[in-house]
């Protein structure tokens, strides 16, 4: 044995290396998701939109989200001081996205973290699962206040994305994660398709036929000032719409 060495020591580091390596393994390993099954609104690890009464028959880019725990339950900030679970308000779940949990940062420790935004991850409030992280989310915005227009079911879907730094990312917030479900979700059935859009058609037809070409200037100018405010408070005056 060369002079200076412990095999005691030797055991102890092969120990502790072969203990971090499974440790790894434990907490990266996620337990299996079940199925999708909307005709019981499970949608597990999902994105779920729904189009809002009024809101969207007027504009139907505009809709209310949530966001699913892994047992596919929905939960949406519908109310002020509230948070819906598996009750999902304004109707049934009409579009769904499923997200990847791989891509998600589960970090055991400031060190563990695998995302690029360390402190910054911890700092906000990280989490080690994915119920964990929607957790979280639900206990903070239960001291909320509700507002259409400044503090939403987007802002909740937001804030449990960027506690789970989906993708990398911590800059969620209501614009991308409304681009995120409109353009990548999926449609449930044709119906939902139906209930989203025939509304707006129905509003759209009978303003024209009652007043002609000025109502859809103004319809028109209704979503550019509404998708214009989202944009200037999301990108422009950041804290008007923080939550």
């Amino acid at each position: 044995m060369p002079y200076g060495r412990n095999p005691n020591m030797e055991l102890t580091a092969a120990y502790d290396v072969e203990h971090l390596s499974s440790t790894q393994r434990i907490q990266h390993e996620l337990w299996p998701l079940g199925d999708i099954v909307p005709g019981k609104a499970k949608f597990p690890c999902c994105l779920v939109w729904t189009p809002l009464p009024v809101v969207s028959w007027l504009a139907p880019f505009i809709g209310h989200v949530g966001i699913c725990r892994e047992d596919g339950a929905v939960l949406d900030f519908s109310g002020s001081n509230f948070i819906s679970v598996d009750d999902f308000a304004f109707g049934a779940v009409a579009r769904y996205l499923q997200l990847d949990r791989e891509q998600c940062c589960f970090p055991p420790n400031l060190a563990g973290h695998k995302c690029k935004n360390g402190f910054r991850h911890a700092e906000f409030g990280s989490s080690i699962t994915w119920d964990d992280a929607l957790r979280s989310s639900i206990r903070y915005f239960e001291h909320k206040s509700y507002n259409l227009f400044t503090c939403n079911s987007h802002s909740f879907v937001a804030n449990c994305l960027n506690r789970l730094c989906y993708g990398g990312s911590m800059s969620w917030n209501m614009i991308n994660v409304a681009a995120l479900v409109l353009c990548k979700g999926r449609w449930v059935d044709s119906m939902s398709i139906l209930r989203s859009f025939l509304p707006f058609i129905l509003v759209l037809c009978l303003g024209i036929g009652m007043a002609g070409w000025p109502f859809l200037i103004g319809l028109l100018s209704f979503s550019v000032l509404l998708l214009g405010w989202f944009l200037m408070g999301t990108y422009c005056v950041k804290n008007v719409l923080e939550c």
